[in-house]
């Protein structure tokens, strides 16, 4: 008998590596039942594929597909700081869905990506749970995603999100623009904070005031305001532009990053522009902070945040009054911004 061989390698696993695929599997296991509760009558199959399967055929005419991608920002990196791993997933969502809303597309499923060094359990069902929550509250279906361990490539407790979705519109419902027109009315519809964008210079804000997480804003901590997940403004709007008043949606918007002054213009044919009333922008309770404790200027604040603005309507002016009724009826809180303009050449967009 040949005995040990002293000069042979030690054996190595990929667990020893840093990677455990039996705590992935117990992810996997964990999600299902959070999963399954998003799923919606045209998903074929379960989780565990090779590819996910979502059934198109009957529930469209000429059917246009709208894709969209996205993440949170740097509004993980506070979400990690603060131990807060249950609404971010939520936020994800919204930053996609918000997005294919804007051309008038239902999101039909998601897919997700979550990577970290090291796989916690408990946070990562945490973040897909809240990923499952937004796609329920959006009525999409988590059709799929990846869940990824990746030792060395993340600091001990980070971890990387990213969404996709895939949306569908009838062709003759597209709303691309083009029916926008000198004298529409901007309808803005109200955000819940600062949703997934200008958390760069939120963290900086929040840690040079010391952190105060306790702050009291109006009955609100600083802390849940700033982690206030992204609105999700699919159901009612969807609601909306099947109802009476679809046709008067002459374009959408959703304020991301840009801000106001940089989003809304994206909907508006070269030759118009927009006369943005900044007496409307009533700041809430934690975009006032961050502007008092940053000393951030005006224009800072409108091309950076929402500054309270999470979605807008382009609304022709003789339908105003009966969208506004629509958006009261679907309780979604909302306010008349400026208009659209014929463009003089220099700026677009002008708020004052």
């Amino acid at each position: 008998m040949t005995g040990p061989n002293p000069s042979a390698p030690t054996p190595m696993t990929y667990r020893e590596a840093g990677v455990d695929i039996d705590a992935g599997n117990q992810v996997v296991e964990r999600i299902k039942p959070l999963v399954k509760r998003s799923f919606r009558p045209e998903v074929m199959g379960g989780l565990g594929g090779f590819g996910a399967l979502f059934d198109l055929s009957g529930k469209y005419r000429e059917p246009v597909l709208v894709s969209g991608t996205d993440g949170v920002g740097t509004k993980l990196k506070l979400a990690q700081q603060l131990g807060r791993h249950d609404s971010i997933g939520i936020d994800l969502v919204g930053m996609c869905v918000n997005d294919v809303l804007v051309q008038g597309a239902e999101p039909l499923f998601f897919l997700d990506y979550f990577a970290t060094g090291k796989l916690d359990i408990d946070t990562t069902v945490a973040v897909v749970g809240g990923i499952a929550k937004g796609c329920e509250f959006a009525g999409c279906a988590l059709i799929g995603g990846e869940t990824a361990e990746m030792p060395d490539m993340y600091a001990p407790g980070d971890y990387d999100l990213a969404g996709f979705t895939v949306g569908a519109v009838e062709k003759s419902e597209l709303r691309d623009g083009s029916r926008v027109e000198a004298g529409d009315i901007l309808l803005g519809l109200a955000s819940s904070g600062p949703h997934s964008n200008g958390y760069s210079l939120i963290r900086r804000i929040f840690d040079r005031a010391g952190r105060p997480g306790n702050l009291d804003l109006g009955g609100v901590r600083l802390e849940d305001a700033l982690m206030a997940p992204t609105t999700l403004y699919v159901k009612p709007i969807m609601q909306l532009l099947r109802g009476d008043q679809g046709a008067s949606i002459h374009a959408m918007a959703h304020i991301t990053g840009g801000g106001l002054t940089e989003n809304i213009i994206r909907v508006v044919p070269d030759h118009l522009g927009l006369d943005i009333e900044a007496s409307t922008i009533v700041l809430p309770p934690v975009f006032d902070w961050l502007q008092r404790e940053g000393a951030v200027a005006d224009q800072e604040m409108w091309r950076t945040f929402n500054c309270g603005i999470g979605f807008v309507l382009v609304v022709p002016a003789g339908a105003v009054a009966a969208v506004e009724g629509e958006l009261d009826r679907v309780d979604l809180s909302h306010r008349r911004i400026g208009k659209v303009v014929n463009a003089n050449g220099g700026d677009r967009v002008r708020i004052g």
